[in-house]
């Protein structure tokens, strides 16, 4: 079963969550952002080369003009391949572990496996950022102490939803690990 909702994030960006049941002890959750907007990108482009346009004129050196291109497009590339993240991805599987993708612009794509005996809870925490803002983690067990916890895992980083979005995968995910709880201590 699959259906998609739409969200905001923190901004007010538009966020669209995709929601796949494959069984009772396997989801998985796509939240897409939005793409790259084609008039900002020519905004910043024709702000830098009218910059660089205006230095040649000052200084009658070709160079300002080659370099500003060079540096637009290099700094446009490396943008949509290590920052700009179109969709992240959570896939929770009860007996075998969670794991996290974030797939890039340049088509580039991230992966995170955490094994589920690793996994102590999926909470919604919640952080101060010029304003509060809730964000979905994943609290990994203490190899050395079994109460405590060794790392929170965030979840969704670049997307940053509110907490609308958050609680909806939160129950699911809270669901999945009762499941496992309850199959690994049944008999």
């Amino acid at each position: 079963m699959e259906d998609e909702r739409s969200f905001s994030d923190i901004c007010g960006g538009r966020l669209a969550l995709q929601r796949r049941y494959y069984s009772p002890s396997c989801r998985e959750f796509c939240l897409s952002c939005p793409r790259l907007s084609l008039r900002s990108l020519t905004a910043v482009t024709c702000t830098v080369w009218l910059a660089a346009y205006g230095l040649f004129t000052l200084c009658e050196n070709s160079m300002i003009l080659s370099a500003a291109i060079f540096i637009t497009l290099l700094g446009l590339l490396g943008y949509l391949h290590f920052v700009k993240i179109d969709q992240e991805t959570l896939l929770i599987i009860d007996s075998l572990g969670i794991q996290m993708t974030s797939s890039y612009a340049s088509g580039k794509e991230s992966t995170t496996f955490i094994e589920m005996n690793k996994v102590k809870d999926v909470v919604i925490n919640e952080a101060i950022y010029m304003k509060v803002i809730y964000y979905l983690c994943i609290l990994l067990k203490d190899p050395v102490e079994p109460h405590g916890i060794s790392q929170v895992v965030p979840v969704f980083q670049s997307a940053k939803p509110r907490l609308d979005c958050l609680i909806e995968v939160y129950r699911s995910c809270q669901e999945i690990l009762a499941h496992q709880k309850a199959t690994s201590t049944s008999p």
